[in-house]
């Protein structure tokens, strides 16, 4: 795969953070790709775990499901105008609803996962524009545009911004030089604050929110940096710039594609930047106002594909070299690779879910000294690429290919 097509792949998905008040959002309740399921199966059969249900009726999309209870919410692309649909968890349709038009320059559809927060569900189109709908209804409550109402630019491949809800306020990026980052009234739609952040453009990633004991921190990457913003206010706390392409070769889609959702945990702050700085750990300070680098492992260029961290191991794919990796979170350094793929990982019941660029799905664990799959099977339905980030909920695994969501039965019996 080129560097410009894995660039546009990441543009699918970004996305996240931990905040109790949200049902459920972008890899998982705190963004950090761990479902919290249990009893599942350890291995699979040779054609793969069983097959529940599917469904093509979604159209063109990229965006992973949303599950809370016995519904299930995703957004798709038809005919240029894009769809928030939501299904039953046994995949009955209940209602779509369009949030106006979607992306169709390039890598056509939706990008975003729905945010369920209480009764709401905040959808942003890869044009960048929010819309805020009741769960139940799929009845739209308000919407925002975001080149007219908060002077926003467009990214090379379209906006890729899973919307992240805290108290009263949901966060958008419209990367406006005057208008970076912005928190509006999940309500109403109107704006609280406006962080000039540096003026760049998104970078197609979905925040992360970090409680401390004297505030909140929305974490976000804009096209050449990582934010630290504080979410009351709006002010800027720090920058870490992604500072490996030189300032005069900068160009949209040379470096300002960071797409996974960083993640915080016990006073460190992780993210994977496959177009930046790489992989890297940075202790934030306990007032929440400073950054310093811990490590830096340039050799992981994980763009869009997530990571996870169980324990001191951390879980990552690489690109060019195509392969799972597993580096020790206290130095950076790498601990095993496995041949899989260039893909996407989430993390349940002490095992790994890999689902890879070619469509092929694995489940592996990695207790032992090495990782080892344990599982195997390949998504033949659907359409284009295959970028979307697996779900796991109440025993089931949930892949978006294109036009097509599939369910497996992963429970055991």
């Amino acid at each position: 795969m080129t560097k410009k097509l894995l660039i546009l792949a990441i543009l699918v998905f970004s996305t996240v953070s931990g905040y109790v008040q949200t049902t459920s959002q972008w890899r998982g309740a705190e963004r950090n790709g761990m479902y919290p399921d249990k009893n599942l199966l350890k291995s699979w059969p040779a054609d793969g775990p069983a097959m529940l249900w599917k469904t093509d009726i979604i159209g063109n999309g990229y965006g992973s499901p949303t599950l809370t209870g016995n519904r299930l919410y995703i957004t798709g692309e038809i005919d240029t105008t894009g769809y928030l649909f939501a299904f039953t968890s046994g995949g009955k349709l209940l209602w779509k609803s369009d949030y106006g038009k979607e992306w169709v320059v390039n890598y056509i559809g939706s990008r975003c996962a729905p945010t369920v927060a209480g009764d709401l569900i905040y959808v942003c189109s890869g044009l960048g524009n929010l819309a805020c709908f009741d769960a139940g209804t799929g009845v739209k409550k308000w919407s925002v545009d975001m080149l007219k109402d908060l002077h926003g630019r467009f990214t090379l491949f379209g906006h890729a911004e899973s919307s992240l809800v805290d108290g009263d306020k949901v966060f958008l990026v419209p990367g406006g030089k005057d208008t970076n980052v912005v928190a509006l009234n999940r309500f109403t739609g109107k704006i609280i604050w406006i962080c000039k952040g540096q003026g760049e453009v998104p970078g197609y990633n979905s925040p992360y929110l970090i409680r401390l004991f004297n505030r909140n921190i929305l974490v976000t990457f804009t096209a050449y940096s990582l934010l630290g913003i504080d979410a009351e206010t709006g002010e800027l706390l720090w920058v870490q710039p992604q500072d490996n392409i030189p300032v005069a070769e900068r160009k949209p889609g040379n470096g300002d594609t960071h797409s996974n959702t960083v993640f915080y945990d016990k006073g460190f702050i992780y993210y994977f930047a496959g177009d930046g700085n790489g992989a890297v750990k940075l202790e934030l300070s306990a007032d929440g106002k400073e950054i310093r680098q811990v490590w830096r492992n340039k050799t992981i260029d994980n763009y869009m594909g997530g990571f996870i961290k169980q324990g001191n191991n951390l879980y990552s794919c690489v690109t060019e070299k195509k392969q799972l990796k597993c580096l020790d979170a206290g130095t950076g350094m790498v601990l095993d690779s496995l041949k899989c793929g260039t893909g996407t990982i989430i993390w349940a019941d002490s095992m790994l879910y890999y689902y890879n660029q070619k469509g092929e799905v694995r489940l592996i664990n990695p207790a032992t000294l090495k990782m080892d799959q344990t599982g195997f099977f390949k998504v033949t339905a659907g359409t284009k690429e295959h970028f979307s980030h697996p779900v796991i909920h109440q025993g089931v695994l949930y892949i978006r290919h294109g036009n097509t969501l599939l369910a497996y039965d992963v429970l055991k019996k």
